[in-house]
């Protein structure tokens, strides 16, 4: 049967892929700058499986085929297996291999955790589901250090780069993966709500009886929870194994159905007498547990720059292969201004991210200097750019137009996965007011912030005049909580601008204060002042 000629293809744009995701000055330039210029090599190897048809896949296809969760065997025992699709352990597999999670914390080589972060922003674009338990594993360590004994048994398993999947005693695995289980129905950010108990046993464990509202990777191997013991509110290690081979009393009681994320399975879980090991001191959970919500913080700046990066790339990549209105969509005067105010963003959010890194690597080698600067800057970043993330999201897909509201064009996954990282350890207020506390409470901090950005001071006037915006909006502590997301905001902007002014492209530096810094810049993308180089800003994608 023949048909009409109705179907003639054109003006449709050629597949991005393959693409190497490391290919990012942005990226690349931070590397160099924080000292991990020598992991190089395996971070464009990465950066171009990452981008391969096969890889992206791979990631659409644990996606597309969600976790399925048996709790029971077809005898009637009780199992609590989480099944998922071959090629999610491809993509974890992956990830660990390259030492994306807890590896860096057993280099003593600078810059460790500096290409770790690179790598995991360059992976990340594959799939950002499965990042999530090699972020808790890599975040784990610094809480077990509260125990020496724990630690010394279980950080190089959980630093190993082999990839070991299924129920066994931890120390017979050849590599583990960490998960934490802290927030209850009734409470959510408010962990001293707990109402999970542990009970001293005679043999120094304890006995934790309680539900978890939301338990991050209920497959991994170990969790941090937290429980009210006789001393207070305390951190546990919960092994899903215990040391005798038996399961621990751990239930999973669902998987939730979520927005996103969905080739990442997260649970409610039941413990009933489960054994725990006491993590630091009695009453000293949440000190204990901040640890590792610190270092989950970072990456999910780092998740959050990923996504960005990618949707920037893909919103380019269609401008410049598709025609509307007599001209290419990347040659309209109004598309230019929204896809260069889209680079600007994602190049801030790297720039950035690249700099927590090295402040985090620096800080674990010792340096106090790095360390107060990381302990604002990180809640003050996690804040603004996984704030940033959803709009960005939702621009670029509509930089697609209807092509971008289909699954096909990927488009909605990522819109889909743009929210999470903002409420994922601390949503907005959580984090903005977090960021108040560490200003009011450590001075040192305070120091840090403004000796960084003052680094860029005298080189724009924009810059140094949302300097001293910010020094009136902290010193007025009148209604500051009522303000925080205005101060907050304003802290990451000049942190970010700081950074563009002296590490960044000067186009868009200039681009970013003219509208980030110097109030000349509208509600939505696509409003930036008239004036500024937007060809130099395309061109670095």
């Amino acid at each position: 049967m023949t048909f009409p000629d109705t179907h003639s293809v054109f003006n449709q744009v050629p597949d991005l892929l393959p693409y190497d995701t490391s290919d990012d000055a942005t990226l690349l330039e931070g590397l160099e700058r924080e000292g991990a210029e020598y992991s190089l090599p395996e971070l464009r190897e990465l950066g171009d499986l990452a981008g391969s048809v096969e890889v992206q896949e791979w990631g659409r296809l644990a996606n597309e085929n969600q976790p399925i969760l048996r709790t029971h065997d077809r005898y009637g025992n009780r199992i609590d297996e989480v099944e998922f699709h071959p090629h999610w352990h491809d993509l974890m597999s992956v990830a660990v291999a390259n030492g994306l999670h807890a590896t860096p914390w057993q280099c003593d080589r600078a810059g460790a955790h500096v290409a770790r972060a690179a790598k995991f922003y360059a992976w990340g674009q594959a799939d950002a589901g499965h990042m999530c338990p090699i972020s808790m594993t890599y975040a784990a360590v610094p809480a077990l250090r509260h125990n020496a004994q724990l630690a010394d048994l279980y950080e190089p398993l959980l630093a190993s780069t082999h990839y070991d999947f299924g129920l066994r005693t931890p120390t017979e695995k050849r590599g583990l993966i960490a998960g934490m289980s802290m927030t209850e129905k009734q409470g959510g950010s408010d962990v001293r709500a707990n109402t999970t108990t542990a009970t001293p046993s005679s043999d120094g464990t304890y006995s934790i009886v309680g539900h978890k509202w939301f338990t991050s990777a209920p497959m991994s191997d170990m969790f941090l929870t937290l429980a009210q013991s006789p001393g207070g509110l305390s951190c546990f290690l919960l092994p899903r194994v215990l040391p005798d081979g038996t399961r621990n009393r751990i239930a999973l009681q669902r998987l939730k159905d979520k927005l996103g994320n969905k080739s990442n399975a997260s649970s409610e879980v039941e413990y009933h007498g489960a054994t725990g090991w006491l993590v630091g001191e009695e009453g000293r959970g949440v000190p204990t547990i901040i640890e590792m919500v610190n270092m989950t913080r970072l990456d999910c700046v780092i998740g959050s720059a990923a996504g960005i990066r990618n949707a920037t790339v893909r919103a380019v990549h269609h401008a410049r292969h598709r025609s509307a209105f007599g001209a290419q969509l990347v040659d309209q005067p109004l598309m230019r201004n929204v896809l260069s105010d889209l680079i600007i963003e994602s190049e801030a959010a790297t720039t950035v991210m690249m700099r927590l890194a090295g402040a985090t690597d620096r800080s674990a080698r010792g340096d106090s200097q790095e360390t107060e600067l990381r302990r604002i800057a990180v809640a003050v970043t996690k804040y603004w750019v996984c704030k940033r993330a959803p709009s960005h999201a939702a621009e670029a897909l509509e930089c697609l137009g209807g092509n971008g509201y289909v699954e096909d064009s990927s488009m909605p996954r990522l819109f889909r996965e743009s929210p999470l990282m903002s409420i994922w350890e601390g949503s907005g207020n959580v984090a903005a007011l977090d960021s108040l506390r560490a200003l009011a409470k450590q001075p040192d901090v305070v120091e840090a912030y403004f000796a960084e950005v003052g680094l860029a001071a005298g080189a724009d006037s924009r810059f140094d005049d949302a300097v001293s915006r910010l020094g009136k909006e902290l010193a007025d502590r009148s209604d500051i909580e009522y303000r925080a997301r205005r101060v907050v905001e304003l802290m990451a902007l000049v942190f970010q601008g700081s950074l563009l002014i002296r590490h960044g492209d000067a186009a868009v530096a200039d681009a970013f204060c003219a509208s980030r810094l110097g109030e000349d810049w509208g509600g939505a993308f696509g409003t930036l002042p008239t004036g500024l180089d937007t060809a130099a800003i395309l061109a670095r994608i």
